[in-house]
């Protein structure tokens, strides 16, 4: 049986997990797009904090992570659809590391456990609901992997 239903149903679950393992503000969400966008709305709604757009395009020299919002001294949490082979996370934590925050956390649906020995030293925390044993694709986990664009993600973002 699949883990989640949609990229929707696993934000849900896992914003009961962000809530109860992270509590600490000041907080700032910021959702991958395109497909973390969807995922990160309910942990937004469930922190009460607006979840910020982390746009990474990515192309054949491995993701590239630009406009990132003003982070030092807060506490970032970076929420994807998954880590599959961890590029976009590896890229993420050194940009936004880079920039001085309280704390740095990656909350996602699906974490391999071979991926996250690498991403703990990149990470402060690693909030994950699977935890398999070895890599698949990420559309293994779910039972609808409705992924988006970019223009829908920034539409969902725009409503909040």
């Amino acid at each position: 049986m699949k883990s989640f239903a949609n990229l929707h149903d696993a934000g849900e679950k896992l914003a009961e997990l962000v809530r109860a393992e992270y509590s600490r503000s000041p907080v700032v969400v910021l959702a991958v797009v395109p497909n973390g966008v969807p995922v990160a709305l309910p942990v937004g709604r469930e922190l009460g904090v607006q979840v910020l757009a982390l746009p990474v395009l990515r192309n054949d020299d491995g993701p590239i992570v630009f406009e990132v919002p003003p982070v030092t001294g807060l506490h970032v949490i970076v929420i994807d659809d998954g880590v599959e082979t961890g590029a976009v996370a590896r890229v993420v934590a050194q940009v936004i590391a880079k920039l001085n925050p309280a704390s740095l956390a990656l909350a996602v649906p699906v974490c391999p456990r071979e991926s996250m020995a690498d991403l703990t030293r990149r990470y402060d925390q690693i909030i994950a609901i699977d935890k398999p044993l070895v890599r698949r694709s990420l559309a293994w986990h779910y039972e609808d992997f409705d992924t988006i664009d970019e223009t829908a993600a920034l539409k969902l973002l725009a409503v909040l």
